[in-house]
Formats: structure tokens, C-alpha cells, sequence
């Protein structure tokens, strides 16, 4: 079968490969999708530090059962339509028993040390089993949709430490998919008010803008984003800020534009050369600033996130906005880098 296996920083290759087998206490699927995100254009570029070899890649992943092993967990069936989680918690750690999956200290995840779904067919492991993240797709879902659901779930596990309240003055950095996640996510389901989005690129500010509607956007390559939110709101600032991009710069915008008792998620990661930000902890002190880290999410969240793309409460499908081949993967990076499109799915 075709496969696109990691080899080492910029060594990404479509090679062909043995069809898996599937084990004892094993799933196998056609991958229908597997969607893309930033990512797979850091681990292109630079690697990562729990792949340390070969690899298939692909993370977000949709398919159909083919085959299950006479051990495997789940009562699955030839023929079931399912959606797998990509960050796989071991299930007995502190952090898992006390029901902090996201944070397992023994995480592993799909398209790192398991083979991913930049593939035609993959494995689902026992772990993955085991953790009940092999979930089966509502009727009304798509392939597609449902391979969206892990950045999905990773956004609701931002917002849920929050405390979000119905009417809330949001800020959300960051125009790109998962941006957009955030925003239908913080309307959809939480009820926030005024709903503000920013982004350096003007052009993707715009495409994603025209997608889920928001009430302002702000491009911060041209205007001063901290003083612009503070004239929206009268000087008051923002109640719940989150940082989806991986710049330095937004979280300490961020700090310096919440309002009191304002929320902040880091969500978007730093670069691991560059990892500090000055904080004016004074702004924290007086304010009553609370500022939450965000790092993947639980099978659970990934469970929800299906549930809300169900009943309509959060809409995918438009946020799809390039289907690309398996025989044409290897576009894909150019693509999500450039912030050509919302949301890209490889279709095997």
C-alpha cells in the first residue's frame, strides 16, 4: 500500500509498504481521512522527540473497520465507521486516575510511535483500545468531519478549564483552522458575546473570517491589538482571551488586554528555542487574571467533539476547504504552511 513515512527532518517520503496486519487485540481501517495540521509541517521540518524512527505519519484520522482481532476490546465490527484519538493516554498513571488524560505523563499517540494515517490502511493499537479512543461515527458525520474531531477535542479541553459565561467579550489569535474551531466552539456551545479574531495575514484572516463570522477581526500586522480592544470594550478589556498560534507576542498581548477576572488560555505551543514571554505579573495580581495552559485532549473530549459536529452545535464541514489525494500528500505541507486553505483532509 502507499504510505507517507517520516525518515528524519525533511526526509518525508510516499513510499510503498507491506499492508499491516492486523494483531490479536488489534483494529484495522481503510483511513477514509486524515486531516492536517501544523503539526505535520513542524515534524517535516524539524522532527519530534517521540518519533525516534521510521514512521508513518497522519494523526487525525477517519476510516472503516476491515478487520478485528479476536482479543480486541470495543465490540467492533467489519463495516463500523469510526474515528481513532491521536494522543493516547496509558490509562493508569496520577494524572489518568485522577481524569487529567490530556496530561498523561506516559502519553503516546498515533503518527509518532504508531503508525498514523497518511495511509490506505492503519492499525489501531491495543493501548488505543484500551482507552476507549477508537469511537464510532454518528450516521449524520462524514469521514471527513470526523477526522476534524481531534483538533476539535483539543480546542473543547481549552475552553472547558476556562469558565466561560454566556456573553462574554472573546478574543481569539489566530485565523487558521484552529482558530475557527474556537470560534464556533465559543458560540456554539459556550454563548459568548462579541466574538473578535486576529491574525497577522491578512489573506487568511479574511478566508477564515468569511467562515465563521466574526463580530470584529483585526489584522495586528497593521494595528496596535491590545489598544483596539480596549476601545471595543470602553476600556474594560476582554473576558476570555485565547492564544492559538504558537507567538510570544499574543500571549503578552494577551495578558496586557483582559479585563478583570479575565481567562487566558496559552493555547498555541512556543517554540522550544524561544519559550519565555515578560508577563507584567502585576496585571495578574490586580486583575484577578487567570491563565490556563492547554495541551491536547482526553478520549473524552474527543467523544464530545463528534457529539457537537452531530447535532449541529459545531459546523465542520464548510471549515474543510481542500480534499487532496494520498497521491498528492506531499502538497499538503505547502498548503497548511502557506495558510492557503481553513482545514485540509488527505483522502487515501
Amino acid at each position: 500500500m502507499k504510505a507517507l513515512r517520516f525518515y528524519a527532518p525533511e526526509d518525508v517520503r510516499l513510499v510503498d509498504v507491506p499492508e499491516p496486519e492486523c494483531g490479536p487485540a488489534e483494529v484495522k481501517i481503510k483511513v477514509k481521512n486524515c486531516s492536517t495540521c501544523g503539526t505535520d509541517v513542524k515534524i517535516k521540518k524539524n522532527g519530534h522527540v517521540n518519533i525516534t524512527g521510521e514512521t508513518t505519519m497522519g494523526h487525525e484520522v477517519a476510516g472503516e473497520v476491515v478487520e478485528v482481532g479476536a482479543d480486541a476490546l470495543g465490540g467492533f465490527a467489519v463495516g463500523d465507521r469510526v474515528q481513532c484519538i491521536a494522543a493516547v493516554p496509558c490509562g493508569e498513571c496520577h494524572e489518568c486516575r485522577k481524569g487529567w488524560m490530556e496530561v498523561c505523563q506516559n502519553q503516546t499517540s498515533v503518527g509518532y510511535q504508531y503508525d498514523g494515517g497518511f495511509a490506505e490502511y492503519m492499525i489501531v493499537p491495543e493501548q488505543v483500545l484500551k482507552v476507549d479512543g477508537l469511537n464510532r461515527i454518528p450516521d449524520n458525520v462524514g469521514f471527513d468531519e470526523a477526522s476534524a474531531a481531534e483538533p476539535f477535542a483539543c480546542a473543547i479541553n481549552a475552553q472547558e478549564q476556562l469558565g466561560i459565561e454566556e456573553g462574554d467579550f472573546t478574543v481569539i489569535f489566530g485565523a487558521g483552522p484552529i482558530g475557527c474551531m474556537h470560534v464556533r466552539i465559543a458560540r456554539g456551545v459556550h454563548k459568548v458575546g462579541t466574538v473578535v479574531l486576529v491574525d497577522v495575514n491578512a489573506e487568511r484572516l479574511q478566508m477564515s473570517a468569511d467562515a465563521v463570522s466574526p463580530d470584529h477581526t483585526i489584522d495586528a500586522s497593521k494595528v496596535d491589538v491590545v489598544e483596539e480592544i480596549m476601545r471595543l470594550t470602553g476600556g474594560r478589556g476582554a473576558d476570555v482571551v485565547i492564544t492559538a498560534t504558537p507567538a510570544n507576542v499574543t500571549q503578552e498581548q494577551a495578558v496586557a488586554m483582559a479585563a478583570r477576572q479575565g481567562r487566558i488560555s496559552f493555547f498555541g505551543g512556543l517554540p522550544k528555542t524561544d519559550p519565555y514571554i515578560k508577563l507584567d505579573s502585576n496585571l495578574v495580581h490586580y486583575r484577578q487574571l487567570h491563565i490556563h495552559g492547554a495541551n491536547g485532549s482526553s478520549p473524552d473530549h474527543n467523544k464530545r467533539a463528534l457529539e457537537y459536529i452531530s447535532t449541529g452545535q459545531v459546523p465542520v464541514k464548510d471549515l474543510i476547504t481542500r480534499h487532496v489525494p494520498l497521491a498528492e500528500v506531499m502538497s499538503v505541507f505547502d498548503i497548511v504552511a502557506k495558510g492557503e486553505a481553513i482545514k485540509v483532509t488527505v483522502e487515501p
